[in-house]
């Protein structure tokens, strides 16, 4: 039998790699140059793949419990399918450091959403948080002209991170009846679906090297990170990966300057640097009473 410190040691090294994992998958954006919808089809499509046997494995219940769940789930799969669009668009018109710092945003729209959802109350801390991002993304915009694709970069990047918050929204409605392999699943295969129409437009050829490239961003850099993520929750707290994944983007820019050797400014490191401090923050003071709220 396991230690516990040896368990909480082994959880935090799973989270640390499922993060990594989530921070490399924007660099696909630029080492495959292909459309962003054909990226969605094929990282749902290998990746769904990858789920279903996993499933099998582990013989996972996917049997769901009605019609409405599977529309539900239907719905959450095409939101998936928007949120990853967005995502490596913002990546292919701009950097991988914009497009991950405005992804990591999502927490804003969390905050302001979550509460019209299921009537939360609305925490001064929440506001704080909002308030800190808004500054680090201001700082982030490298021009507030439209023309820029800096700047269209990291609206796109804004609008996966909405799309983002509302596919977490959705699914938590789900995550008490279902496992976790199974609502990914159910999600990829519906944001595959969804995908492979607008991706067959696509009038270029994908090579050996695209489909060797897809079938590492859906198998390792989205399933296997997947699992990784819930194995950890058997050995960590939620707030615990919440913070850990809040160094999504930091991997994802420091794997930018190694790999594809694009380095950032000193004005968006210091936005990031309130954007990521603003998450962790919220990430470590999430669950605690607030008595001014």
């Amino acid at each position: 039998m396991q230690k516990p410190h040896t368990n909480h040691h082994h959880g935090l090294l799973q989270i640390h790699i499922a993060v990594l994992l989530a921070g490399g998958a924007g660099l696909f954006a630029k080492l495959l140059t292909i459309s962003p919808m054909a990226l969605v089809s094929g990282r749902t499509t290998f990746g769904c793949l990858a789920l279903l046997i996993a499933a099998i494995l582990t013989q996972t219940n996917l049997r769901l419990h009605g019609f409405k769940d599977l529309g539900a789930l239907a719905l959450s799969g095409a939101i998936l399918a928007a949120h990853w669009f967005t995502f490596f668009l913002s990546i292919q018109v701009s950097t991988v450091a914009i497009g991950l710092l405005a992804f990591s945003t999502f927490p804003l729209f969390t905050t302001i959403l979550e509460p019209i959802i299921f009537s939360e109350r609305l925490h001064r801390r929440d506001v704080v948080t909002a308030t800190t991002v808004t500054v680090g993304l201001v700082l982030v915009t490298p021009s507030f002209d439209f023309s820029n694709h800096l700047t269209q970069g990291l609206l796109w990047g804004i609008l996966s991170a909405f799309t983002f918050a509302v596919l977490s929204l959705l699914s938590r409605s789900y995550t008490h009846k279902y496992s976790t392999i199974s609502i990914s699943l159910y999600q990829q295969g519906f944001a595959a679906l969804c995908s492979l129409p607008l991706a067959l437009q696509w009038e270029g050829t994908l090579t050996g090297r695209d489909l060797i490239l897809l079938s590492i961003l859906g198998v390792v850099f989205t399933a296997l990170g997947q699992g990784l993520v819930v194995a950890s929750l058997r050995h960590l707290r939620a707030r615990t990966t919440s913070v850990v994944f809040s160094l999504e983007s930091v991997y994802g820019i420091l794997l930018a300057w190694l790999i594809l050797r694009e380095v950032p400014s000193t004005r968006t490191l210091l936005g990031g640097a309130l954007i990521c401090g603003a998450v962790v923050w919220a990430s470590l003071n999430q669950g605690k009473p607030n008595a001014h709220a």
